[in-house]
């Protein structure tokens, strides 16, 4: 032990009455009874102990001293009359012989109760993230997250990975988010860029004969906040595997994860292997997402045709996807309400009506179903006392906004979510190509180095017209767990030709792919080996395990929702000198804003 103690705050129990002890912690709270009686709870990263001040001299020692300064308590352990059940140490308390303060607390008051620091302003809690910390219940996540990596590092290892570090500072390359990009002192006008994944560096490894690589590898993506993704970086078990195929992927997470989170979840149960496999275009269909919570057994139905033509104007020449629920209860004022969290979350609205116990059509928009009752009863397998949820737009445009719906059910219809468990999925066979958002034209859908399935022959087929791009798919995969995407992975496209035509489809030439990606084409063309791999998200991993809607709640020191960091300051102005030197030249800050 250190100097400052013997034992730590969690520590000691009966069989150390009668010793002398010294402990080290912070002062959580101190109650003073009488003029020479007080009782203070020390607390350390291990627990908490009570002490108990019987003397004047030892209620003089903590006169004046402020709640959360650091001590050094020496005395002696003995048996408490009134124990407390609750706490380990509840057996135990601890009388002083000598207190001394090693670190003075000089607020007097703090910027928030630091066993109630979650329910604090979440600025406040980023600012003083140190004292955020400090609250046991904060700090179990933090000490969670170290655990699974490195249960994560022991599984890898034991499955003959080798732990291999990437380079931070690399070059920008087109890989769907935006670089952080960092000037070069040395060369000007140049510059590195943060890896938004090692991609490029663990296929060069492949190449270069490693046959199995893992790290949990820091990635660098200049992208807006949400709740299961943090701003600016974040980290990834990352993996790939020589001469191997989806099937070798899976199987090696298949083998790795269930068992970590069987240990370390919230829930201790957790889907065991094959997990299931649901093509992209069944998820679509059957759940409205790429990433259904397999706990919820509500699905999408399509109402096209019992309900198209009936007469609605918002169902007229759309597609119409139904979502039904059986024992549903909920009253007129709770529905509107879902409906509306369902348009703000998809904008997309969302309609209803109720086949009630005496199988009458009520509700919503009962008036336009009424006169079609025995058709869509049966088209859709009604039974009495079932609720329909139904959404119309173009075809994904319906699911999507039935998978949002489906989502928000169970909150009324809790019946129809097992939610104590880990239900995994793997998405496969993803489009290789998409329409673009923003550019209207050809894009890829997921990552530019996927293998196509039909490999060079479909390509060729689609440049020459023969084949729409759109139906091409890929040995793309996700990993989905409770209805959160952990991962994307993909078997590669090794070789060059191949390489070539995937990206001639997107308009980007030889040229083009030599110059953008020149280590990765060049190794190819040394004959490397087929390879695959995925890179599951730690930060995601571990918020699902502690049960945590927001990522933040993992992440020792995050940043806020506008990727700043309010505790350092982050990101800041720098000096003239330090711009002249880099030989950069700003044109507006945010005081100009």
């Amino acid at each position: 032990m250190t100097q400052n103690r013997t034992h730590t705050c969690g520590e000691l129990r009966l069989e150390h009455v009668g010793q002398t002890v010294a402990l080290a912690g912070f002062l959580e709270n101190i109650r003073e009874v009488g003029q020479n009686l007080a009782f203070a709870v020390l607390r350390d990263f291990y627990g908490v102990t009570q002490v108990v001040l019987e003397t004047e001299e030892m209620c003089a020692a903590l006169k004046g001293v402020n709640k959360e300064s650091a001590l050094q308590v020496t005395g002696v352990v003995r048996e408490r009359d009134s124990k407390n059940p609750k706490l380990p140490t509840g057996d135990i308390e601890v009388v002083p012989t000598g207190i001394r303060v090693l670190g003075r607390c000089r607020h007097n008051e703090l910027p928030f109760p630091i066993r109630r620091s979650r329910e604090a302003d979440e600025s406040q809690r980023l600012k003083f993230r140190y004292l955020d910390l400090r609250n046991p219940e904060v700090k179990d996540n933090i000490i969670l997250r170290c655990n699974v990596v490195s249960a994560l590092r022991q599984a890898m290892t034991a499955e003959g990975f080798l732990e291999i570090t990437t380079p931070i500072l690399t070059a920008s390359s087109p890989e769907g988010a935006r670089d952080y990009l960092v000037p070069s002192r040395k060369h000007p006008g140049k510059f590195y860029a943060l890896p938004q994944a090692p991609q490029q560096f663990k296929q060069l490894l492949m190449a270069a004969g490693f046959d199995r690589y893992f790290q949990i590898a820091p990635c660098f993506r200049d992208e807006d906040a949400r709740g299961d993704r943090s701003p600016g970086e974040f980290y990834q078990l990352d993996m790939e595997m020589a001469f191997a195929d989806q099937e070798d992927v899976f199987a090696v997470l298949e083998k790795v994860l269930p068992p970590i989170f069987a240990k370390y979840g919230k829930y201790d149960v957790a889907s065991a292997a094959p997990f299931r496999r649901i093509p992209y275009l069944e998820a679509m269909d059957l759940y409205g997402t790429d990433k259904p919570d397999l706990r919820i057994d509500l699905m999408v139905q399509d109402a096209t045709g019992a309900l198209g033509a009936c007469g609605f104007g918002p169902f007229e020449g759309n597609t119409v996807k139904a979502v039904k629920v059986t024992g549903f209860t909920a009253t007129r004022k709770q529905i509107d309400k879902l409906c509306a969290d369902v348009e703000v979350q998809s904008g997309q609205k969302v309609y209803w009506f109720r086949y009630d116990e005496n199988e009458e059509i009520v509700g919503g928009i009962a008036k336009f179903v009424q006169p079609i009752r025995d058709q869509v009863v049966a088209s859709l397998g009604l039974e009495k006392g079932t609720f329909v949820g139904l959404t119309a737009g173009s075809l994904l445009t319906a699911q999507k906004t039935a998978g949002v719906l489906i989502k928000l059910l169970p909150a009324l219809a809790p019946e129809h979510m097992d939610r104590e468990r880990y239900e995994f999925c793997w998405i496969v066979d993803f489009p290789m190509y998409e329409i673009g958002e923003e550019s209207g034209q050809l894009e890829f859908c997921h990552n530019p180095f996927s293998m196509p399935n039909g490999g060079l022959e479909v390509l060729k087929r689609a440049a020459a017209g023969l084949v729409d791009p759109l139906t091409i798919t890929a040995f793309q995969y996700d990993l989905v767990c409770n209805g959160v995407e952990l991962s994307s992975g993909a078997v590669r496209n090794h070789d060059p030709e191949i390489m070539l035509e995937a990206f001639q489809l997107v308009r980007l030439g030889e040229d083009d792919v030599k110059s953008k990606f020149p280590a990765l084409y060049n190794a190819f063309t040394y004959g490397a080996p087929p390879h695959a791999g995925i890179a599951p998200g730690v930060d995601r991993m571990v918020m699902l395990l502690a049960g945590e809607d927001s990522i933040r709640e993992i992440i020792p020191f995050p940043m806020n929702k506008n990727a700043q960091d309010l505790m350092m300051g982050a990101p800041s102005f720098v000096t003239q000198a330090q711009l002249d030197e880099l030989n950069i030249a700003v044109t507006k800050t945010e005081e100009d804003e």
